[in-house]
């Protein structure tokens, strides 16, 4: 995946729509549109292998809407400029995450010396738990 390439990509393909936010602003939050959403067609994306756009479309199910869309939205600044910057690096970000492989994980089991350990514990625990009980009285 080429970054240069997707970055370019997404600045270009992305419909860009603005909202009052309900954000921080005081008395501005009522009258300036600081809320940004993207939003962005998956065919629209160029860079990506249909592998890692197969697990963007996999991670980001959420995000994704019926006519294959990527919807993101961002409102926690006062400024339109610096809520449109913050949507455009996370959604890169996302971009670039849901699409890297995962890491393979190796199936392993504990040795025979961590059972042993683990099962002594449990025994010196449930003796201990036995130990609190009321003394008989003679």
């Amino acid at each position: 995946m080429n970054g240069a390439l997707l970055h370019t990509s997404i600045r270009g393909a992305a419909e860009i729509s603005y909202c009052r936010s309900r954000g921080p602003g005081g008395q501005n939050v009522n009258k300036v549109n600081t809320k940004v959403t993207l939003r962005i067609r998956l065919g629209d994306l160029e860079g990506l292998s249909a592998g890692e756009l197969g697990r963007l479309r996999e991670t980001l199910a959420s995000r994704i809407t019926a006519d294959n869309a990527l919807v993101l939205s961002c409102d926690g600044e006062r400024s339109q400029k610096t809520n449109r910057e913050r949507a455009f690096v996370r959604l890169e970000t996302l971009i670039i995450a849901s699409a890297r492989l995962p890491k393979y994980r190796r199936p392993t089991k504990p040795s025979k010396q961590a059972r042993e350990q683990r099962l002594q514990s449990k025994r010196l625990q449930g003796l201990k738990k036995m130990a609190r009980g009321f003394a008989e009285d003679d």
